[in-house]
């Protein structure tokens, strides 16, 4: 199996790469042969490769970023999302569209399913909204996976922040109003290639829309440095405390969901997927971050 995935750098796309399964070959699209500021790069790039299912990873994640340039986030993650799975739709083959919690406004006392109504608080939220709508509308043959808090040994994230942190400073404010799953890229590189293979092989209509990818279990995000911090001590650290703090402390230009918390039961019902729990993958990316030394 074939698969193109659009970015170079991001997490998931560097997961993909490194986690990909015997037979299957994954080819990275990035600047400046497809650049997703520039869409009318993208159907030809993705038509080149030839895949027998696209990825569209690539994404506008700076979430405060995108509260004062909205137009380059609906660029990136919305008309260009239109385009790849345009260009899929050209090809005849599936989309797997990666999507976020930032679709919901956070404030169900529950996990969000899949049917409830979005209502994103944020400019990076309404254009990944837009991104899901432009995918639906381009192809039936799609599967949109929303995931959130994702992490890996890969580029910027919440664990490798903490690790920076925790070499200069013994106590760290850590939000603990939030809740969510913490989830890896790597699971997610995981669960995309079973998705994938489903999508390719079998034809069924249930396989196809949205599905919630989440880490099993949930935490704060001051949980979430805890167990970071627990890890890190445990292989010889220094220790490190936690000051639980109100996202109210910790101003910032957009506003994240309360709630993050996805229920991911469909997935598992329909694909068969279910992601490892959060603690546990969390604490391998942390040991493989100390041994290598990555946490710049």
């Amino acid at each position: 199996m074939r698969i193109t995935v659009t970015g170079q750098s991001g997490q998931v796309v560097l997961s993909m790469l490194e986690r990909a399964p015997e037979g299957v070959t994954v080819t990275a699209l990035g600047r400046p042969g497809l650049d997703l500021e520039q869409p009318c790069s993208i159907g030809p790039a993705i038509i080149a490769s030839r895949p027998d299912l696209v990825v569209n990873a690539a994404a506008f994640t700076a979430v405060d970023l995108a509260e004062s340039e909205e137009a380059a986030a609906q660029t990136v993650n919305g008309a260009a999302a239109g385009e790849v799975a345009r260009a899929a739709a050209r090809l005849g083959v599936p989309v797997i569209q990666i999507s976020t919690d930032y679709v919901f406004d956070g404030s169900l006392d529950r996990p969000y399913r899949e049917g409830d109504p979005v209502g994103p608080i944020s400019a990076y939220g309404r254009s990944k909204l837009a991104g899901e709508e432009a995918v639906a509308a381009a192809t039936p043959n799609h599967a949109i996976l929303r995931t959130a808090w994702v992490y890996s040994p890969f580029g910027k994230n919440f664990v490798r922040t903490m690790l920076r942190l925790a070499e200069t400073r013994d106590e760290v404010g850590v939000v603990a109003d939030q809740v969510g799953s913490p989830t890896s890229a790597l699971d997610i590189a995981d669960a995309i290639f079973t998705v994938a293979r489903n999508l390719v092989e079998r034809p069924e209509a249930t396989l196809r829309g949205v599905f919630h990818m989440g880490a099993q279990g949930e935490a704060v995000w001051a949980d979430v440095a805890e167990a970071i911090f627990a890890e890190r001590e445990r292989l010889g650290g220094m220790p490190v405390r936690v000051k639980r703090i109100a996202t109210t402390d910790y101003p910032t230009p957009a506003r994240r969901p309360a709630n993050s918390r996805l229920d991911s039961s469909r997935l598992k019902t329909v694909h068969g997927i279910a992601l490892p729990h959060w603690q546990a993958s969390l604490a391998s990316c942390v040991r493989r971050l100390l041994s290598t030394q990555q946490t710049g």
